[in-house]
C-alpha cells in the first residue's frame, strides 16, 4: 500500500497533476524543502508547486521505491530531468538550462497518505550545472 502511495505521488507530479499530489498527502503535511525550511499543511505544499511550476519543467525517472516492513516510512532514489524556465528567487538567472539531477526522497505515511516528505539532492550539482549551461 505505501509503495502504490508513492508510485501514485510520482505520477501525478510527472502528469502536473497538483490535485493529485495534494490528495497523497495529510493535512498537515510536513515539507523538508532540500536546502530550506520546514513547510507545515497542505496549503503551503500547494504554494511551493506553484512555484515550482512556475520555475521549473521536471520528470521523475528511474523512480525506486522502498519500503519500512510496518508501510510507515518509505523512501524514493530517482533521477530529474529538468529545466530551468523562470529565475527562483535567490538562484542564478534562467532561460531554459536543462539538468539531470539525482535525488533521494524520505517519507512518513500516516493513515494511508503522506505525513512528511523530505527531499534531499547536491544543489551545488544543480548549480553548476544550470550556470555552465547559462555561460555557453
Amino acid at each position: 500500500m505505501s509503495e502504490a502511495l508513492i508510485q501514485r505521488y510520482y505520477a501525478a507530479f510527472n502528469a502536473g497533476d497538483w490535485a493529485g499530489m495534494l490528495d497523497c498527502l495529510t493535512p498537515d503535511v510536513i515539507h523538508d524543502i532540500n536546502q530550506g525550511p520546514r513547510e507545515h499543511g497542505r496549503e503551503a505544499f500547494r504554494a511551493f508547486l506553484a512555484r515550482m511550476e512556475r520555475s521549473y519543467r521536471e520528470r521523475v525517472e528511474d523512480l525506486v521505491v522502498m519500503t519500512s516492513a510496518d508501510g510507515l516510512n518509505a523512501s524514493a532514489e530517482f533521477t530529474i530531468n529538468g529545466a530551468y524556465l523562470v529565475a527562483d528567487e535567490g538562484l542564478p538567472p534562467a532561460s531554459g538550462q536543462p539538468y539531470v539531477l539525482p535525488v533521494g526522497a524520505f517519507f512518513a505515511i500516516r493513515d494511508g497518505k503522506i505525513s512528511r516528505v523530505t527531499n534531499y539532492y547536491n544543489l551545488e550539482n544543480w548549480l553548476s550545472q544550470v550556470r555552465r549551461r547559462l555561460e555557453a
